[in-house]
């Protein structure tokens, strides 16, 4: 399945993550379909080659095609890239079943979220809507790739994870440069769940910016965060391991720290008093996070894994609790060994 020539790349979702990986791909000599579902946004972006609101100053590579039909979109696609929000990731994908894909084609997940109704990840709900497409042409791209810092070119590493070894291999082979180094794995469970439960850890990190805590405060956050995703994962069948790589602790790190992560920046204004209403309201782009929360607290309550900092959250965005109270109460709970697990 290795390749080392031109291949037809379709990217589904034309935000800020989207534009940055269709700009890599066409970056390497790569035929590149870039479809955007707003009729009008695609002309826009046709037209003017930019989304100034979501990616400032990054000017879409003038080969890559863009469309509103998805159905054009699907035709020729060698290798998919599935960058939809979660929420409307099974609407997404039920239209690509209608349509149907190439039976040759790969489809990478590189959408960090867990369903809220059903409490899927994103390869569980393909699975389920695109039946024909086997699952060992799926693979998922997790890792800590700000599209800010990848559309710019800055070294960036991430994992790609697949059933089947080749298939991990063929993405990697594909989408592998200088600056956007590809690992390959086999855990797409651990590599989904690392993606989208760091979000609500970052959120954790936000509230902690944006009410005064310290650095040492933060700093404790991320592995005892980083414990819960373990818990967490290890009862859904993911090898702990994974966890210590670029789709747990590596993306956990840049999405707390950083100032391009939408969950930090969302806690930390939640942290300065403004409500989740507010702040949902006056962001363009999506947080993850805020949504994986409830599928986070859900599935520790159905799997018996304690998860005390996602529960705080939750409290916080949802319960109107007080960001001091729920660092309080996470700091006056039972004191016990330091374990991962």
């Amino acid at each position: 399945m290795l390749t080392s020539k031109p291949t037809n790349i379709t990217v589904l979702g034309a935000g800020s993550w989207g534009i940055a990986l269709a700009n890599h791909c066409a970056g390497l000599g790569h035929q590149v379909t870039l479809w955007e579902f707003d009729a009008q946004v695609a002309q826009l972006l046709h037209t003017t080659r930019m989304r100034e609101q979501v990616l400032k100053n990054i000017r879409i590579d003038d080969s890559i095609i863009i469309t509103s039909s998805l159905a054009q979109a699907l035709t020729a696609a060698d290798l998919i890239l599935f960058v939809i929000p979660s929420h409307v990731a099974r609407g997404v994908m039920q239209e690509m079943a209608k349509i149907g894909c190439r039976k040759e084609s790969v489809c990478v997940s590189c959408t960090k979220g867990i369903e809220n109704v059903s409490h899927m990840r994103i390869s569980e709900i393909f699975n389920q809507q695109v039946p024909q497409f086997s699952i060992e042409r799926f693979a998922v791209l997790s890792g800590p790739s700000h599209a800010e810092e990848v559309s710019r070119q800055i070294p960036t590493a991430v994992v790609v994870a697949s059933q089947k070894p080749d298939t991990a291999l063929f993405v990697q082979e594909v989408m592998n440069s200088i600056n956007f180094r590809i690992y390959t794995s086999t855990d797409i469970i651990g590599v989904e769940l690392g993606g989208a439960l760091k979000n609500v850890i970052a959120i954790a990190a936000g509230i902690c910016d944006g009410a005064g805590f310290g650095d040492n405060t933060k700093a404790a956050l991320q592995p005892r965060g980083l414990a819960e995703i373990i818990r967490l994962g290890r009862k859904l069948g993911a090898d702990p391991h994974t966890f210590a790589g670029l789709s747990g602790m590596g993306d956990l790190i840049v999405t707390c720290m950083s100032h391009h992560s939408r969950n930090r920046y969302l806690g930390e204004q939640i942290g300065q008093g403004r409500t989740l209403d507010e702040v949902m309201k006056s962001m363009v782009m999506v947080a993850e996070g805020v949504r994986t929360c409830k599928s986070a607290v859900a599935l520790s309550e159905k799997y018996d894994v304690e998860m005390p900092i996602c529960r705080q959250v939750y409290d916080v965005l949802f319960a109107n609790k007080e960001p001091k109270t729920a660092l309080r109460d996470l700091m006056n709970r039972d004191v016990k060994p330091e374990v991962w697990y």
